[in-house]
């Protein structure tokens, strides 16, 4: 992992259109319940409420946090919700967590909300 005193700014990707973007569908969920997956070193499963529903996400976190169930559960964060079900160490993930800093090689953060919003409400 880099450290901040050492990140240096990516280059920006080429430009798309707002209509690319408009076809992500980016939710406030809270995130309910965080629990290990023992088959996976680095997935955790997490139960997230979208408002109308719920769903299962994998997220590799087991090595970025000491104790991921203590430090995100019951929070909200940004979710894409509109991605195919993927299926990781055997079980499946219904959608993908936002965090700032993983591409970047920086120990991640999660993309969270300024204040409470309801569960569903839709980024953009």
């Amino acid at each position: 992992m880099v450290g901040p005193e050492d990140f240096k700014p990516a280059a920006i990707k080429p430009p798309i259109s707002t209509e690319d973007i408009d076809k992500l569908d980016i939710r406030v969920g809270t995130i309910e319940l965080v629990e290990e997956i023992p088959a996976s070193d680095k997935l955790v499963r997490m139960r997230v409420d979208f408002g109308d529903h719920r769903r299962t996400i994998l997220v590799g976190m087991k090595q970025e946090r000491k104790n991921p169930k203590s430090e995100v559960e019951g929070r909200q964060a940004l979710f894409v919700v509109n991605l195919p079900s993927r299926k990781m160490a055997g079980e499946e993930s219904q959608g993908m967590l936002l965090d700032i800093g993983y591409a970047d090689g920086l120990l991640p953060a999660l993309a969270v909300p300024e204040r409470p919003m309801p569960n569903g409400a839709r980024a953009g």
